[in-house]
């Protein structure tokens, strides 16, 4: 495959920063060819702005053009359709995090009981995933999971320093927290799926899930599965709305949880812990701690201090975006010098352009994305009921919209050790 063309599906954030990343990788042999959004509008504003060949007036008309590849960067509720629809085109996909998820309506379940909803909603999760990887094998596609974080620099000189001590992953520890996502369809149960655990968390749970496959792959004793989570979430959001007074906190959640932390059980005894939260001022904190029987790793994604910047004009620096989040434009600030980089979104789709030139597995694929969703809904199930939760565990029989079958990561390690 000499020249990868690549349309995209969305118009919103996601679909800006994979764009930019792709024009950067010029030189790779991949180029963005059309555009399809929400509305024609939608397209052409986009296409006009970005500069993108073709606008099409909606997705199958994109479908049934000459690409390769699809990023899919729309609503997590919408990630099922396009995908199974461009997997039946015969195209490779690229899906933005989370792989899928349950979307029924916070208020349309009011009157279910708690632990039945997370039932519901796990079986459904399950369901889609089913769908999803029905339609990518029949067509014999590529999905690929957009999770950035497996590929940043810092994660992967852990994966390196990992391969040459081969001492055990013992507790692992990430995170991923902010003060709100300002995409109005992450607010609501219906388009989102679920709040920060899902929306924030499915980053930090996707690493901790990859090293440890990591760690299966150069230990040589098999596979190492996730068999346990015991998890809390809390809406946080309603302590600020009662201050009432004011805050740089997005504060207009509907029915989503704004604070989640899960503790996940291996079969071999380690631990991890993922803690996401929308409720936090400061900037985007991307943080994961690793220890090992001989040695410690701590990593900061987004918070560097290679490049200092301080002005007390709130205007200086225009719609420049210095650091990610933070509320106020004044003050120091670190800056990362490159966070395309620093945060693995160029790294990535190397990989991708490469695993379809070379026709190999990539690092961040369908299994990992179907191990995230997973343990997603089994941590609101535990948060529910309030107890531990086995991962991949039957569900009552009322509960079960489809057959659940354990992803390929789960049964066995698709990362069989560091790239």
């Amino acid at each position: 495959m000499e020249m990868v063309r690549i349309g995209i599906v969305g118009a919103g954030f996601a679909a800006q920063f994979h764009l930019r990343a792709l024009r950067r990788l010029a030189r790779s042999g991949a180029e963005v060819v059309g555009v399809a959004a929400s509305s024609p509008q939608s397209a052409r504003a986009f296409a006009a702005r970005h500069h993108v060949p073709q606008a099409h007036p909606d997705v199958a008309s994109l479908l049934a053009s000459d690409v390769d590849l699809v990023v899919v960067a729309v609503p997590t509720a919408l990630h099922e359709e396009v995908t199974v629809a461009a997997a039946a085109a015969g195209k490779h996909v690229l899906v933005e995090k989370p792989l899928t998820g349950a979307f029924g309506s916070g208020a349309a379940s009011a009157e279910i009981a708690p632990t039945e909803r997370a039932e519901r909603e796990l079986a459904a999760a399950r369901a889609a995933m089913e769908r999803i990887t029905g339609a990518v094998e029949r067509a014999g596609v590529q999905l690929f999971y957009a999770e950035n974080w497996v590929h940043a620099p810092a994660v992967a000189r852990v994966r390196s320093l990992l391969s040459t001590s081969g001492a055990p992953l013992l507790d692992l520890r990430a995170e991923q927290s902010h003060s709100g996502s300002h995409a109005s369809a992450a607010r609501r149960r219906a388009s989102a799926g679920g709040g920060a655990l899902l929306t924030l968390g499915a980053h930090p749970l996707a690493t901790v899930l990859h090293l440890k496959a990591v760690e299966s792959g150069l230990s040589g004793r098999g596979p190492i599965r996730p068999v346990s989570v015991t998890a809390e979430t809390a809406s946080l959001h309603q302590l600020v709305a009662s201050h009432g007074g004011d805050t740089a906190l997005v504060r207009d959640w509907e029915d989503v949880e704004t604070w989640a932390n899960l503790v996940l059980a291996f079969d071999d005894g380690s631990r991890a812990t993922v803690t996401a939260s929308f409720q936090m001022l400061g900037g985007v904190r991307d943080q994961l701690e690793v220890y090992t029987a001989d040695a410690a790793y701590r990593t900061k994604m987004t918070q560097h201090d290679e490049l200092s910047v301080f002005t007390p004009d709130p205007a200086a620096f225009a719609d420049q975006v210095l650091q990610e989040k933070v509320e106020s434009a004044t003050g120091w600030q670190a800056v990362p010098s490159d966070a395309g980089w620093s945060h693995g979104h160029l790294q990535q789709f190397e990989d991708v352009l490469g695993a379809l030139r070379e026709g190999r597995e990539p690092l961040s694929g369908l299994p990992l994305a179907r191990d995230t969703v997973e343990i997603v809904y089994s941590a609101y199930l535990s948060a529910a009921r309030g107890e531990r939760v086995a991962v991949g565990g039957a569900l009552p029989g009322a509960a079960v919209d489809a057959p659940h079958r354990t992803s390929p990561a789960l049964a066995h390690s698709q990362e069989a050790g560091p790239r």
